[in-house]
């Protein structure tokens, strides 16, 4: 038994937020309430610390099967229990990407053996062709999170349609990413002042959203329900507002890097600030803002994705796009968010937590008598500056050097410490 005494205990499931503890039992917490006394459990003391939900990230790239000098199932879990994290949800870009029941029981059976919860999606098109769809049904009895082809848009609107349509008889989700490639010059970079700059021609906001658009209205008409990845421009929170008030069951997320950071990091972080879609400007960073305040944007998650020095030291045309981010998710939103007052650390959570859980339907991100003992114990004021000492394999982020706010100091999963400062 465990017995987490005088936290400040917050729930954004339920809205609890009070000093109280936690007896944990096994697996489940058993209680939680004022002044609990257990002779035979082994005490955490939590003053002045945060004690909330175990983090969840729907959008992780662990890098197996195929690219494991980057990162594997294993390191990748190690990061995110580092981070605060319970439950992650992997990307099928792997190699071969995740579109059979075979290579998706491969990956799930390597996931079983790690100490947080990892789940996986399949893809929607096999190997990524974008125009063959895989057996829906027979991924997800065996136990496919939802479907996405993370990393290359559909081109073709009457195949994401039917797909939808697919999605929609299973009454599953589809994971989207967004970016019209007849739209865009050099990936990567936002097409502003810093890429013509650099001489090249970028990524504009309109390869984003006008591909929200036309998904959006795509889910509208099929009643699929659909989740946006890594919003990056602000008139994609526009469109995806509008959506929802027509009754599209759509979603959204927003990473760290995009409400934290602008085009600018290009200059002082070359490759390191490299990301599909790229960092954008500070009035696109404020809409994202409005949208995390209002509900458009309903989640947060990392995008992490691991990549070696190697591959990073080359020419900015030549680098691959992607940074790692389950070690700073939540420091980011404490420092970018909360401290400046755009969000509660109850709204933070909630896009961390509860929200996640609810977009994959997820039995996680809350704390219950009688629900899972899966934890967060964090100091929110504590300021810790962001070194290469990560837990994943790869180091390629644009915050090393930061001083961000919030400190983890206990992760807990299925009643066990799973990572402790």
């Amino acid at each position: 038994m465990k017995l987490i005494k005088n936290g400040r205990v917050i729930d954004p499931k339920s809205q609890f937020d009070a000093i109280a503890d936690i007896l944990i039992d096994g697996q489940k917490i058993i209680a939680i309430g004022q002044d609990l006394v257990r002779e035979d459990a082994e005490i955490i003391d939590a003053t002045d610390k945060i004690v909330a939900p175990g983090l969840i990230d729907i959008h992780v790239h662990f890098r197996e099967p195929g690219q494991t000098h980057k990162e594997d199932i294993h390191t990748g879990s190690l990061a995110a229990a580092r981070g605060g994290f319970t439950t992650v949800v992997m990307m099928a870009n792997t190699n071969p990407t995740v579109s059979t029941v075979e290579t998706l029981s491969e990956v799930l059976s390597s996931a079983d053996r790690e100490s947080i919860h990892v789940k996986s999606v399949a893809t929607i098109t096999d190997k990524f062709d974008g125009q063959t769809l895989t057996d829906f049904e027979s991924l997800l009895k065996a136990g496919a999170a939802g479907f996405s082809d993370d990393g290359i848009p559909f081109t073709d609107a009457g195949r994401v349609r039917r797909a939808m349509q697919k999605a929609a008889s299973f009454d599953t989700i589809l994971v989207l990413h967004e970016e019209d490639p007849q739209l865009t010059g050099v990936l990567g970079i936002n097409d502003g002042a810093i890429a013509h700059q650099c001489g090249v021609i970028g990524a504009p906001t309109v390869s984003e959203y006008s591909m929200v658009a036309r998904d959006a209205m795509l889910a509208l008409d099929t009643k699929a329900r659909v989740h946006f990845q890594h919003l990056s421009a602000g008139e994609s929170v526009d469109v995806i507002r509008f959506a929802k008030s027509l009754g599209a069951q759509v979603t959204a997320e927003v990473t760290p890097q995009h409400f934290s950071i602008t085009e600018d990091a290009i200059l002082t972080h070359g490759t390191s600030a490299k990301l599909n879609p790229p960092l954008r400007q500070s009035s696109d960073i404020e809409k994202l803002i409005v949208g995390l305040q209002d509900g458009t944007i309903d989640v947060i998650a990392t995008d992490h994705a691991p990549h070696t020095h190697a591959e990073k030291d080359q020419e900015f045309t030549k680098a691959p796009s992607g940074m790692i981010g389950l070690e700073t998710s939540l420091s980011l939103g404490l420092t970018h968010l909360v401290a400046p007052g755009h969000l509660s650390l109850m709204s933070l959570l909630e896009k961390m937590t509860s929200n996640p859980a609810q977009v994959m339907r997820l039995d996680a991100g809350y704390l219950a008598e009688n629900g899972a003992a899966d934890l967060v114990i964090f100091d929110a004021d504590a300021v810790r500056k962001v070194t290469t000492d990560f837990a994943s394999k790869s180091s390629n982020s644009p915050f090393v050097g930061n001083q961000l706010q919030g400190v983890i100091a206990y992760t807990i999963c299925d009643g066990e410490i799973v990572y402790q400062a």
